[in-house]
């Protein structure tokens, strides 16, 4: 397979970038190495498309390997044919390969294969030629042998039935016809079972629901309580329809030998075709909404990753607790720790002054700007606590409430052990809570990204592919904003392209005893040769040496901006010193393209230049949305129907999103109510750390439930949560209206019969 040609069709690439690609690819190159500095060569395909087109390129060619390997299994067994190589050729998933490939599989034990051993395989052939006048019970009584197991003539034919059964099981284009028909006309069945955890999934108590429609979320959750046995999950279709397509597809006429056919196909259908079939749907559908899951999850951390750094600020950070106390971290703007302490203003304690008088210590010593505080146990009361001591001191102070998913997996870490080793794991959680609102990113990347808490059933998705993608983000995100040479932790420098942790570490050792001054440098630390310079040099800064090593110009476009700086009539100082504003407009005037050609570089190249020129050592996190910072806190008590505030979106899935009010409990935009336009995914619109303006729809007082909306036009009377229809009463509506969509477009059992047998020419 040429798979630039493929792969240029599916990406919609020209044919020579989609080869280049491949080609980059497959020296060495990565990723982010690719997106950033290699423009020109992929048509500046972005480090999320060029990761689709990695994983793609590896399915094909995981594919082709697999084709190879039946190929050579059947040609060994002396059973390959043109008709077999052709089908092979054609086939475009995994699926239909090994439909290809079932008939000549190594098979354990079955009825049919005890019955090949018994020599009752002509007997079967024979049977399936459906010839008329032939009698299958006087041929049978050739078959008898005591001998072989074979007593009696009922024993010979109902041998030849379980081979004519396996025969029709294993026909690829049958499963390949049946597979699309139940993933067309299926229904997914819930029944509700007796259990510990029964009630959790009573919304699936008897449930049904189009396979081709169930949403992704739904899969999983229903998934996970048939796990935990709670739930018994089935794929509901017309059996009698299904069975008699399968019939007409074999049976030629209405012969004693036609009836034996008959049966056996209604028997592979329900003993081999379908629950085969059956597994293979829930495994497609549960494989779908895996990679749904984590492209959720994708989309989730990329911007909680790149929420912006609270720069040039002492932060405390607050761990919550009850009975242990909270623990207290106060980091300067680098995020040095200057001092730890614990306080008990939560129950049962309730030493409110005895902590306020020890806060307020440390404000005034520190000159401590902003209170991270934790959103775990004890949140509610912490928040209320600091917010009283924020009115009644005057100070000019301000508190977050930072996600600390994650931050007790870090504490507990080696890593942690390693940074802190004189501190209690507690102590580390209150560093880290604090650090998240310094530099979410250099402080996330410590922590296994499945507890950072932003995605759905992260404990379901399989492991290696969900380790593999959010890598993939984490690498993007640490290389799209760039890294400290001298200052970032062994941690940050393992995410930089072309690095790993065992490099990381030697430059931690080297710069432990000189800082870098150069990007060239690392030419000299042990374990990073040219080809793990060429990928991270880019990626690396350092602010005080060459300017041009504190900007995302690679060192081998050093001599492009040397040409460029003469072209324009600056000079590097002039760089250094932020003198070279209007570059942009004096190349306009003589011509990108001319630029370009003139420096030796490509035009996208050219104008990242520029761009890094005009801006030395900017940050990419300065221009989103700051966190937002609050010096009061509501009680979910004072929200009222049509009030209008603002918040920051926290989580975004399937069915809306969460949103942070400043009332401790995250409110949810369902996506019905995210946009006055139809969006047909909430990620459409919004992403994590964005900050929406909302109106309370509704509160839930019992269940501390907030429904709110982000439409613009005039809510209707008597939105509250208490007055509108229950879920069920919602999906029983939907759920009517669905059938009697169906029930219109259902195919009849002869429409069926007839594409089967235009299929099979039979």
């Amino acid at each position: 397979m040429d798979y630039s040609i493929k792969l240029s069709k599916e990406f919609n690439l020209r044919q020579d970038h989609s080869a280049n690609i491949i080609n980059l690819i497959d020296e060495g190159n990565t990723i982010p190495f690719i997106a950033r500095y290699r423009k020109e060569m992929t048509g500046s395909c972005d480090d999320q498309v060029l990761r689709e087109f990695a994983d793609r390129l590896k399915y094909l060619r995981n594919l082709d390997k697999r084709k190879e390997e039946i190929v050579a299994s059947i040609t060994e067994q002396g059973k390959m044919t043109d008709e077999i190589l052709v089908a092979l050729a054609k086939a475009e998933t995994m699926t239909e390969a090994e439909d290809i490939y079932r008939p000549y599989k190594q098979k354990r034990k079955t009825r049919a294969s005890v019955a090949i051993e018994r020599g009752l395989k002509p007997l079967a052939e024979l049977i399936m030629e459906q010839r008329e006048g032939l009698s299958p019970l006087v041929e049978a009584e050739k078959y008898v042998d005591a001998e072989k197991g074979v007593e009696t003539v009922e024993q010979a034919i109902a041998g030849a039935s379980d081979i004519i059964a396996e025969i029709i099981s294993d026909d690829a284009e049958l499963r390949k016809l049946l597979r699309k028909k139940l993933n067309e006309v299926g229904e997914i069945s819930c029944k509700l079972l007796e259990g510990e955890n029964a009630k959790t999934y009573d919304m699936y108590a008897d449930h049904t629901e189009k396979v081709d429609k169930i949403p992704s979320h739904r899969i999983l959750a229903i998934n996970r309580g048939e796990k935990e046995e709670c739930l018994k999950v089935s794929i509901v279709v017309d059996t009698e329809s299904f069975i008699s397509a399968v019939q007409s597809s074999f049976v030629k006429n209405e012969s004693e030998s036609a009836k034996i056919v008959a049966n056996s196909a209604a028997d592979a259908y329900t003993r081999l075709i379908f629950p085969s079939v059956e597994r293979e749907v829930r495994s497609e559908l549960t494989e779908k909404a895996s990679e749904q899951a984590i492209k959720m999850f994708e989309v989730n951390l990329r911007p909680l990753l790149l929420q912006p750094p609270l720069k040039g600020k002492t932060i405390l950070g607050l761990d919550p607790a009850y009975r242990t106390g909270c623990k207290i971290a106060v980091i300067d703007p680098s995020g040095n720790v200057l001092d730890t302490a614990v306080v008990f203003p939560t129950p049962p304690q309730n030493k409110i002054e005895e902590a306020s008088q020890k806060l307020n210590q440390l404000i005034d010593k520190y000159k401590v700007d902003v209170i991270s505080i934790g959103n775990g146990t004890a949140s509610k009361e912490s928040e209320i606590f600091v917010a009283n001591l924020i009115k009644e001191s005057g100070k000019p102070l301000s508190y977050a409430v930072v996600n600390e998913a994650g931050a007790s997996v870090y504490s507990a870490s080696k890593l942690g052990a390693t940074e802190f080793p004189d501190f209690e794991p507690a102590q580390r959680s209150a560093v880290s809570i604090a650090r998240r609102l310094l530099d979410p990113l250099a402080e996330l990347i410590k922590i296994d990204v499945k507890s950072i808490g932003v995605g759905q059933y992260q404990h379901d998705m399989p492991e290696n592919r969900l380790e593999e993608v959010l890598g993939g983000v984490v690498e993007d995100c640490v290389n799209s904003v760039g890294v400290d040479l001298n200052t970032a932790s062994s941690s940050l420098l393992s995410y930089v392209a072309g690095l790993n942790k065992g490099i990381a570490k030697e430059i931690i050792d080297y710069r432990s005893k000189k800082k870098f001054t150069s990007r060239e440098e690392l030419l000299q630390v042990k374990k990073l040769g040219a080809k793990a310079f060429e990928q991270c040099a880019g990626f690396l800064r350092i602010t005080d040496g060459n300017v041009l090593d504190n900007t995302a110009v690679h060192p081998e476009a050093y001599p492009a901006v040397e040409k460029l700086l003469a072209f324009t009539g600056y000079t590097l100082k002039d760089v250094a010193e932020g003198k070279i504003a209007d570059i942009k407009a004096k190349i306009e005037e003589k011509g990108w393209s001319l630029a370009a050609k003139e420096c030796g570089v490509g035009e996208p190249t050219l104008r990242d230049i520029v761009n890094e020129l005009v801006k030395p050592g900017r940050d990419i996190r300065d221009s989103l949305p700051k966190p937002v910072l609050r010096s009061d806190l509501m009680d979910l008590k004072d929200l009222k129907e049509g009030m209008e505030l603002t918040g920051t979106v926290r989580n975004v899935i399937d069915f809306g999103v969460f949103v942070d009010i400043g009332v401790h409990q995250d409110g949810l935009v369902h996506i019905s109510q995210i946009s006055d336009n139809y969006i047909k995914h909430p990620s459409d619109a919004l992403k994590v750390g964005d900050v929406v303006k909302v109106k309370v729809l509704g509160v839930d007082l019992n269940k501390n439930k907030i429904s709110l909306t982000m439409k613009t036009s005039d809510l209707p009377h008597g939105l509250a949560v208490g007055n509108q229809k229950t879920d069920r009463e919602r999906k029983e509506g939907r759920r009517n209206a669905e059938k009697r969509r169906e029930e219109k477009k259902q195919l009849s059992n002869e429409e069926l019969r007839q594409i089967l047998m235009k299929k099979f020419g039979r």
